[in-house]
């Protein structure tokens, strides 16, 4: 059975625990688990990371801790009882541990290794203070670390700040705010801003010196110099070098290093210098011989200098090398740093080049514990310490010092009778009073210990020797009296003895009788002559001799002969015991001389601080006896030493003496009758505070009251002790005196403050940072003196009286202040800061008193911030009141002190909280800090007191408003207020926890005063103004950063939830309520609102969004109930929800609950119809907008970024009518572009808003980047950037039409300058069409077919311009980069319905083959190909691509007679290139072509190519014959093995004829076709053995002999008679012109080649689906020629329908065409495994059949050049290609005429040559026709076609229509020369074509025409698109097809005409409803012809010579309107709106 636990509540889990049993909760090791019952070994409970989750778990897989439980029951909360800071450790490296791995992720591998060391360490301190065994003080060391690095470890990660009291987290909700702003603000400073040590520490390590001569001891002396002051100011550290330059004792590293203490940070400075000073040990000279003299001398060596400011740019541990340098001479050794610092380089050289002092120095910053605890290593092996000299900047009181600092200066000495000077050494001691010398007591500076006697350094030949070596003489006290020290001087010997001769000696006593030690100076002493061994052992005979020159001792006649030498010394001392003035000891031995006492009473002010601080207590203890002695008398002249001595310790050298005189007080005062004296004295002074002549000695006495009081009170206190307290009420009476005194002189407004109350403005900033009563005070006078300390007599008051009696006392002097506002403000400041420490006084704590003295704090407060004065420190005055104030405490007093301070200073908190934060903030960083402080300690104190108001107190303010207007104008002062707190800036980032905190209680005070709204501000009260503070209140406070929980890390979020739940949801269901009450005001909101409330809704919380939504219904009622409709409603939301999702809001989620919970809440209304379309509308702009977000966080711009735009686009101008954002999204597409340097489709885009605009000049204001400008102007550079781009994107047909337009507008303004640089550009676009290359692209069917695709792509269909080489698989390839999940699908097939609802992405891609519109042009002749090619790849409506498929039995023999052709055709919605690369497919046509139908189509492509190539042979266009003997040899050698002959056995079978007897014409056609290419081949054998070069005659002997045995497989003996008249003979006597077929006669020497069209041919697209006829002749040619698999590509052969390829249009070359079907075909020199299957329709993307389906034959002028494309685009080098180049003279584009003017030519029907008039004259690069090559090969191995762009200016859907308000505008075409015309010469093909490749992929070379030839259409019109890719087209911009876009005006009344547009009779009639193209060129009137697009134009018959421009097409009755295709009446397109003021 379950039983509830009692104490099992709490646990961690020691075992994992997979929860396999029923029930079974799954648990991993360290889960903290919640217990609720247990049952035989098993607890049920839940883990605390997944609360939701309950199950069971075994009992011995938990650890029981300790826990307590709050709201025992079903909810009931545990609290682990553990150290917080265990706790705290626990859940934050859980945090840490996800987001460390994150940080690997990432890449940010150093904070990653930084954050793991840290983690170990603290779980390695976490052991520590699990295990319990530290000491108190250790486990608070190891908190403060721990602490430490978890705020370390949160401010890298960006966690929030922790709020911390003794180490431990505190409960924001145990605390009040002020105090948790406090806790923040100190942590955030103490991070932030780390406050500067103001002591520093030197570290110096001795490394070695490196010279090349040492071979002698060295003594190494480190001190600190003050070249300014020019002194040394700290002690010396001295180090002893061995021979070799290293330290003498490595096995003491200790003696290596030093640590100079106590630098002040003004001691950092660059004059300060460390001085090094080395001593060589060893013979006198250094360079004398070994055996000169054993004895060793102290002699100089040399020296080095560093500043310290070297030491300040960074704490560097490197090592430093210091120059050594040497005197020139000895006797400036005693300055030589100085020399050196000064550089004064005559005194000094270097010891060596090389010599050096390698050291290492490091500053360390802190108080010497820190440095202990930092740095325990270093004291752990007993660093030495090197002190300052004298004290430090602080005297501590415990500091035992008694040191005697002698520096050895210089002496004075005669040669003793030599000639020479002496060599001198000084040897020192000390000695006692008893004559022994007194050991150890001579230090040479710390790192050496100290010894018992001194040897100074011997200077050569100097009689008057400085050294200037500075001694410590640590002596004792108590030995100090009696000992002397003796100098004794010796002249050392440099002869071979060395003897060390004594000559004379010096002595100085320590102490004087008297008790004075030796004062601090120089001191000449005595040299008194002695003899060589005179014994200076007894003392006493020298000590009675004078020792200092001018001190004699009577009766010593001997003392004048000793003057003649000196010897100098210093002596300095520093000692806490022992002193050296007269006056101190004076006064502390009165009683010997009791009529000294007014004099040392009176000296006692000169005397150093110092001193008097030294002997504090004997000093306190001489005044009280003088005092208790003879208190008439000297009574105030105590008072006044008493006075100067509190005051002294007010300074903070001896701050720290405070304590001292305090234990003094309570534990040494005896005083027992001196209060009476100091009563009377105080009085005495504050009765005369208004004197002017003794204001400063009252003010010292005033500032003194602290102490003054303190020794009352103790003196009361004796005094009772000893008494039984007798005189009591006298001594009240006598403090009640004093106090009115004080409240007397405190009310004196004028004479008091104005007289006396002098001082400067005093900072606030001061008084934060030091409470210090004097803080930068000038002149004080007497109020503001004794308010500054008054505070600090109340707890000396506490001791003798009553609290609420020293309240009442305080309560009248505070009172009593002037509360005049305009007097001194210093007065106003002090009197601030009194009542601060008021506050903060221990008076203050109790309830009792604080009830007291509230009322008046709250005045002078309320005043204070009235003025708008002292606001920071009035701000720590509020805070300190709340801290004192805990939440929820319900007590009677402090509800009272509530009431007291919501009635004083509720309202004025506000004023001045909405004052400061107007403000400008500071620009100083400490001001600004200053400035952000004071503001968050209002808006703490105003927390606070809003969370301790209850219902009482909120009903009591609200009533107490006696107008609506007062409490209107609260709560719009409130709800302001209330936003300004809300604000990201308010407080730091990382300071969640107070912004929830703020957050709770603002809500709670909104749900308060939001009744007050209801009841006082609604019907016929009703007010906007609040009601709309209200709620624009409400939902910023909802969209804050720090309340959306699900950013959260789940742990943080659970804490959230469990203290505050979610307020986001409170608040807004409190929107909903307050909403509902509106009633029909609502409609004053709407559509303010919309936006604001959409915000709110588009919050991923599910309760908020359910509750808020339903809001918009509301709206729309209340809307449509007005207006009739929900316009607004509608255009705010669609307006917001675009700013809004683009900054990262809403999902899909939002979306599918906006559009269910509006449809449920209209399903009954009246206007459900209209509603459902806005929600329909909403939600489709959502999923676009959600899918464009989505795209835009990709990093790369690709398609699929591009596709969403313009899909968003388009939305917006189509269904949502909205001109500005329809604009915005063209610059993102516009953008977009340019990124992906599609510099066309850039193009296009600009368009649409260049279409918006006018030629006007009507102002439009700044609008994106555009400036304020007129429309013109605007237009006008609109047009320059679009020409620009097309000219990048080589579209330069559509750059010509736009410079027309605008040189049309500044000839009109007669702006000449600009017109000629117009009409130049117009020029040089010209130029660049004729001069330079352009690549065509390929174009892909991509099918997105999927639920998981986004939405404008999910299940459609779209066709793709491709990049630039790039082929299908490379395209492939980049869509899957895009789509890295997507599957690409094998086969070609329409997909089914599972795929389209499958939960995936599937890919179908494949290539499709382009049909141009326009015929016209290609038709032509005359024209360069470089012109055609822009018309056969621009402005494309249409694709296609084949499926090959077998109907019926398959015949193994002949697979042909089964095999038909599935030919599928796309129409797009818009024409390619447009606004982007693709465009999605809006019909499919399919149509099946029969296997007859087929064979046609091949064998009229390959005819075609054999007259081409034969005509550019006869007009020796080519240079090179080889394509011409390639290609023949492909189709003879494929005949004799099988070609045509497949044919034969398929269709001209009579089984065949008799089962299809509808076939005959067709067979016949078939016939007429294997005729006329035996013809057209026998002519060709002839021109080729008139060209045949000599080396390939073998070859055309052996083609020869082929086309016999060719000849005779077709049944053809010989020709006719007639055959050279008429070689082609047809067998029913007649050509058959209506059918494209005209009879043509050849000769070697000429010919005329007409080309035929078969039904289904389609005139201007060759892509002809054809077989290839025999495998083994590709193979024969190939070796013949010795090209591999380039004669496939070269002859054009074609593959068999069934061997394409799915893979790619192109994916085999176009170019090779055969006559007769094959039974296999492969490339010759590729493995088994790329030979494609007939029956293979779905493989490898490099095996699977051609797409589309089958390669495209190109036209006859390519199929000569393929090779060199192929190659050249490979990048080969510039000389191969010349070579090339050289051979393309001879070979050329066709020139071959049209059909009817063919036949009307000549009537012997031969083809004459083209005349040289005909050739072009310019030059353009790359004009030959590059080939299309396999798309599987590699791009480097691609053909590519350069050819030019296209243009379409109507890239709608009806683009090929033309308006009643103008006329297209076609892209520039060259004229043709004039003709006759004929009525076949527009017969246009009634049938589309199927289209063949081959499935060779070899590497093919071509050749290139020559840049000169002429290219005449002929035959060269029907080529197919070539390979290669350029962003060269533009698709249509606007949704018109043919109204105003051209910009050229008519003249006059000049009506439009209008041109009909013809489309193939097969072709369905476009819908009249369809969409029309979003952009096209038009003009509104004609101010001179402008042709027509030529999809819709009909060429002149008798076109004009070489018009400046393109004429207007004009339709001619004498085309065959048969053969046209005819469209419906164009529709008017509507007139573009106008874009106002954009």
């Amino acid at each position: 059975m379950w039983i509830p636990t009692e104490h099992e509540k709490y646990g961690v889990v020691i075992a994992g625990f997979r929860g396999t049993v029923p029930h079974g909760l799954s648990l991993e090791i360290g889960d903290t688990v919640q217990i609720l019952e247990k049952c035989d070994g098993w607890y049920r409970g839940f883990a605390l990371k997944n609360p939701n989750v309950k199950g069971i778990f075994p009992s011995n897989y938990i650890h029981l801790k300790n826990a307590c439980v709050k709201n025992k029951g079903q909810f009931e909360m545990v609290i682990p009882t553990e150290d917080s800071v265990i706790t705290e450790m626990t859940s934050t490296l859980r945090d840490w541990g996800t987001m460390w791995k994150q940080l690997y992720v990432r890449n940010e591998g150093d904070l990653f290794h930084r954050l793991w060391h840290i983690m170990n360490e603290i779980l390695d301190l976490r052991r520590q203070v699990l295990v319990g065994h530290l000491t108190h003080d250790r486990m608070k060391d190891v908190k403060r670390h721990i602490t430490a690095r978890l705020d370390w470890g949160n401010e890298q990660l960006g966690l929030d700040l922790v709020p911390r009291k003794e180490y431990a987290m505190v409960d924001p909700e145990e605390i009040s705010i002020t105090e948790l702003y406090r806790l923040m603000e100190h942590r955030h400073r103490k991070k932030d801003t780390p406050v500067p040590a103001s002591s520093h520490h030197l570290f110096v390590q001795m490394k070695s010196l490196m010279c090349s001569n040492l071979g002698e001891e060295l003594e190494v002396i480190f001190s600190l110099f003050d070249s300014k002051e020019n002194r040394p100011i700290s002690e010396r550290f001295f180090l002893r070098l061995n021979r070799n330059g290293l330290p003498k004792c490595p096995e003491k590293p200790e003696r290596h290093c030093s640590l100079f203490v106590d630098l002040s940070s003004s001691e950092l400075r660059k004059d300060i210098y460390i001085t090094v000073h080395i001593i060589r040990i060893g013979r006198m000279g250094a360079g004398e011989k070994k055996n000169a003299c054993n004895v060793q001398y102290r002699r100089p060596f040399g020296c080095a200098v560093l500043s310290i400011a070297d030491l300040l740019a960074g704490d560097s541990k490197d090592d430093l090398i210091l120059k050594v340098y040497m005197c020139n001479t000895e006797s400036d050794w005693y300055q030589i740093h100085e020399n050196i610092i000064k550089k004064l380089n005559a005194r000094y050289n270097l010891t060596g080049s090389n010599a050096g002092l390698a050291v290492s120095l490091q500053l360390l910053h802190g108080d010497i514990e820190q440095i202990r605890r930092e740095y325990t290593s270093m004291f752990t092996h007993g660093v030495s310490i090197t002190r300052k000299l004298g004290f430090s900047n602080i005297i501590m009181p415990g500091e035992m010092r008694n040191d005697l600092y002698i520096t050895v200066e210089r002496g004075e000495f005669e040669k003793g009778g030599k000639s020479v000077a002496r060599n001198v050494e000084v040897t020192m001691h000390v000695v006692d009073s008893s004559g022994q010398i007194l050991r150890d007591f001579i230090s040479f500076g710390s790192g050496e210990p100290p010894a018992s006697e001194y040897h100074s350094f011997v200077l050569y030949h100097n009689n008057g020797p400085r050294w200037a070596e500075l001694l410590k003489l640590p002596i004792p006290v108590d030995k100090f009296r009696g000992a002397h020290i003796r100098c004794e001087f010796r002249h050392c010997s440099t002869k071979e003895k060395g003897e060390k001769k004594l000559f004379g000696f010096s002595f100085v006593p320590l102490m004087q009788e008297n008790g004075r030690t030796l004062p601090d100076g120089t001191h000449e002493l005595i040299v008194h002559k002695c003899e060589e061994n005179a014994n200076l052992q007894d003392s006493s005979r020298y000590l009675k001799l004078p020792f200092s020159k001018g001190i004699f001792l009577a009766n010593n006649s001997q003392a004048v002969k000793t003057t003649k030498e000196s010897f100098w010394i210093t002596s300095f001392l520093c000692s806490t015991k022992l002193t050296q003035n007269g006056d101190m000891l004076d006064l502390l031995k009165w009683r010997t001389h009791p009529d000294k006492i007014a004099g040392c009473l009176s000296k006692l002010k000169e005397i150093d601080g110092s001193e008097i601080v030294k002997f504090l207590q004997d000093t306190l203890d001489t005044l009280f006896g003088i005092l208790d002695e003879n208190s008439q008398k000297y009574g105030s002249k105590v008072f006044d030493c008493l006075v100067h001595i509190i005051n002294l310790l007010q300074d903070s050298k001896f701050h720290h003496f405070k304590p001292v005189m305090d234990t003094y007080i309570e534990s040494h005062f005896a005083g027992a009758l001196a209060y009476r004296d100091l009563i009377k004295v105080l009085k005495w002074h504050i009765d005369r505070v208004t004197e002017v002549d003794l204001h400063e000695h009252i003010q010292e006495v005033l500032k003194a009251q602290e102490y003054i009081f303190k020794y009352i009170v103790q003196s009361r206190r004796l005094f009772s002790i000893a008494t039984g307290g007798q005189n009591e009420e006298e001594f009240r009476c006598c403090i009640q005196e004093l106090l009115m005194s004080v409240r007397f002189f405190l009310s004196q407004e004028s004479k008091g403050a104005s007289a006396l109350c002098q001082l400067q403005r005093q900072e606030d900033l001061n008084y934060i940072n030091s409470f210090s009563p004097l803080a930068g005070i000038g002149e004080e006078g007497g109020n503001a003196v004794f308010l500054s300390s008054f505070p600090s007599v109340y707890s000396e008051l506490l001791k003798l009286f009553d609290v609420r009696e020293v309240a009442n006392l305080v309560h009248d002097a505070l009172g009593s202040l002037p509360t005049v506002m305009q007097g001194d403000e210093s007065l106003q400041a002090v009197k601030l800061q009194s009542i601060g420490k008021t506050v903060e006084s221990h008076l203050y704590t109790n309830p009792d008193s604080r009830y007291i003295l509230l009322p008046v704090v709250l005045h002078h407060l309320h005043m204070h911030l009235q003025e708008q004065k002292d606001l920071i420190m009035c701000a720590r005055i509020l805070s300190n009141i709340f801290c004192l104030i805990k939440k929820n405490s319900s007590e009677k007093s402090v509800l009272e002190e509530i009431d007291v301070i919501v009635s004083s200073l509720l309202d004025i908190l506000l004023r001045t909280i909405l004052e400061i934060t107007s403000r400008p903030q500071p620009s100083g960083s400490a001001m600004r800090l200053q400035f952000q402080d004071v503001t968050g300690e209002f808006v703490s104190c105003l927390l606070s007191l809003l969370r301790q108001m209850t219902d009482r107190h909120y009903q009591q303010l609200l009533d107490s408003f006696n107008t609506k207007e007062d409490l209107r104008d609260f709560l719009l002062q409130i709800f302001t207020v209330f936003r300004i707190l809300i604000r990201p800036e308010m407080f730091p980032k990382d300071w969640t926890v107070m912004r929830l905190v703020a957050n709770n209680v603002i809500i709670t005070t909104v749900l308060y005063l939001s009744d007050a709204l209801r009841k006082n501000f609604l019907n016929e009260n009703f007010d906007y103004k609040i009601w709309d503070s209200y709620f624009f209140l409400a939902v910023i406070f909802i969209n804050q950063l720090c309340l959306q929980l699900e950013m959260f890390t789940p742990s943080k979020k659970k804490k959230v939830l469990e203290k505050y739940g979610d307020m986001r949801v409170t608040m807004g269901c409190e929107i909903f309520s307050m909403w509902q009450n509106l009633g029909e005001h609502k409609l004053h909101f709407i559509p303010a609102l919309i936006g604001p409330f959409l915000e709110v809704t588009l919050i991923p919380q599910p309760d908020l969004r359910n509750v808020m939504i339903p809001i918009f219904h509301d709206m729309m009622d209340w809307e449509q109930r007005r207006s009739g409709n929900f316009k607004q409603v509608e255009a705010k939301l669609i307006d917001k929800l675009d700013s809004l999702m683009s900054e990262g809001k809403g999902d899909e989620t939002y979306r599918e609950l906006f559009n269910s919970i509006l449809l449920k809440k209209i399903e009954r209304e009246t206007w459900r119809e209209s509603g459902v379309s806005l929600i329909a509308t909403v939600t489709r702009l959502m999923e676009r907008l959600l899918d464009y977000r989505d795209c835009m966080k990709m990093g790369e711009v690709d398609g699929k970024k591009i596709g969403c735009t313009v899909s968003l686009l388009n939305f917006y101008k189509t269904e949502l009518n909205k001109e500005e954002m329809y604009i915005r999204y063209i610059h993102k597409l516009y953008d977009l572009h340019l990124k992906a340097q599609n510099f066309t489709e850039a193009a296009y885009t600009l368009l649409l808003y260049d279409e918006l605009l006018e030629w006007s000049d009507r102002p439009l204001r700044e609008f994106l980047n555009y400036p304020m400008q007129t429309e013109w102007q605007r237009k006008e550079y609109l047009h320059l950037t679009i020409i620009q781009n097309f000219d990048r994107g080589k579209c330069w047909e559509n750059g010509i039409i736009l410079c027309r337009k605008i040189a049309e507008q500044y000839e009109s303004y007669y702006d000449y300058r600009n017109l000629s640089k117009m009409r130049m550009m117009e020029a040089s676009l010209y130029d660049k069409i004729m001069d330079q290359q352009r690549l065509e692209p390929e174009f892909f069917r991509v099918g997105f077919y999927g639920k998981k695709f986004p939405f404008f792509l999910r299940n459609k269909e779209f066709v793709c311009r491709g990049h630039d080489y790039e082929r299908l698989e490379a395209f492939q390839q980049r869509m899957l980069n895009e789509f890295p999940h997507a599957i690409a699908m094998q086969h070609a097939n329409q997909p089914d319905e599972t795929i389209f609802q499958a939960e995936a992405q599937y890919l179908q891609i494949y290539a499709v083959t382009p049909i141009p519109e326009n015929q016209e042009v290609l038709q032509r002749d005359g024209i360069p190909d470089n012109i055609k090619s822009f018309y056969k790849v621009n402005h494309i409506w249409r694709f296609r691509y084949d499926r090959p498929f077998h109907k019926g039995t398959k015949d193994k023999e002949n697979e042909f007679k089964s095999l038909w052709v599935e030919r599928t055709t796309l129409i797009l919605v818009q024409s390619l290139p447009g606004i982007s690369r693709w465009f999605e497919v809006e019909k499919r046509e399919v149509v099946e072509m029969s296997p007859l139908e087929n064979a046609i189509e091949v064998l009229e492509n390959k005819n075609q190519q054999l007259r081409t190539l034969i005509s550019q042979c006869q007009t020796r266009q080519m240079q090179n014959i080889n394509p011409l003997t390639m290609c023949l040899n492909g189709v003879i050698d494929a005949a004799v093995n099988g070609g045509v002959t497949r044919y034969q056995e398929a269709f001209f079978v009579k089984e065949y004829v008799l089962n299809h007897p509808e076939d005959g014409e067709k067979i016949t056609r078939l016939r007429e076709l294997m005729l006329e290419q035996a013809q057209i081949l026998e002519f060709g054998l002839a021109v080729h053995e008139k060209f045949v070069p000599q080396d390939m005659r073998p070859l055309h002997k052996k083609l020869v002999d082929q086309f016999f045995v060719m000849k005779s497989s077709l049944g053809i003996q010989e020709f006719s008679a007639c055959v050279q008249a008429s070689p082609i003979h047809f067998p029913n006597g007649s050509p058959r012109v209506c059918r494209n077929s005209v009879p043509v006669s050849m000769s070697p020497d000429g010919a005329r080649v007409i080309p035929r069209r078969s039904p289904l041919s389609y005139p201007a697209v060759n892509r002809y689906s054809s077989s290839s006829l025999s495998s083994q002749a590709s193979a024969e040619v190939s070796n013949i020629t010795g090209q591999s698999e380039s004669s496939d590509e070269v002859f054009n052969m074609q593959p068999s329908p069934s061997t394409s390829s799915l893979s790619s249009t192109h994916s085999a070359s176009p170019n090779v065409t055969s006559s007769a079907p094959s039974s296999a075909r492969a490339s010759p020199l590729l493995s088994d495994k790329h030979k494609h299957s007939r029956e293979n329709s779905c493989l490898s993307p490099r095996e699977r059949p051609c797409s589309a389906i089958y390669p495209t034959s190109l036209e006859a002028s390519q199929t000569a050049n393929s090779c060199f494309a192929k190659w050249n685009a490979a990048s080969v080098p510039h000389s191969t290609r010349d070579s090339i180049r050289e051979a393309e003279e001879h070979v050329g584009p066709a020139s071959t005429l049209s059909e009817t003017r063919l036949a009307a030519k000549s009537p012997n029907l031969s083809l004459p040559s083209v005349s040289q008039e005909r050739r072009m004259l310019f030059n353009h690069i790359g004009d030959g026709a590059l080939p299309r090559s396999d798309s599987n090969l590699p791009g480097t191995d691609k053909a590519v076609n350069a050819t030019p762009s296209s243009w379409s200016l109507d890239s709608g859907k009806e683009a090929r229509n033309t308006s009643d308000s103008g006329k297209l505008i076609s892209p520039p075409v060259p004229p043709r020369p004039a003709q006759t015309a004929s009525p076949s010469r527009h017969v246009a093909s009634v049938s589309p074509s199927p289209a063949g490749r081959s499935p060779m992929k070899g590497s093919v070379q071509s050749f290139t025409p020559s840049p000169v030839e002429y290219h005449s259409s002929g035959l060269i019109s029907n080529s197919p698109v070539l390979s290669g890719s350029y962003s060269s087209g533009i698709s249509s911009l606007s949704r018109c097809s043919t109204s105003e876009t051209s910009g050229f005006e008519s003249q006059g009344s000049e009506p439009p005409v209008t041109v009909p547009s013809y489309s193939v009779p097969e072709e369905p009639v476009r819908k009249e409803s369809k969409t029309p193209p979003p952009y096209s060129v038009y003009e509104r009137t004609l101010k001179r012809p402008v042709p027509l697009p030529h999809s819709l134009s009909i060429p002149p018959t008798d076109p004009p010579a070489l018009p400046p421009k393109p004429q207007l097409g004009r339709p001619s009755n004498a085309d065959s309107s048969s053969s046209r295709r005819t469209e419906p009446a164009p529709r008017p397109r509507p007139l573009p709106r106008k874009v106002s003021q954009l």
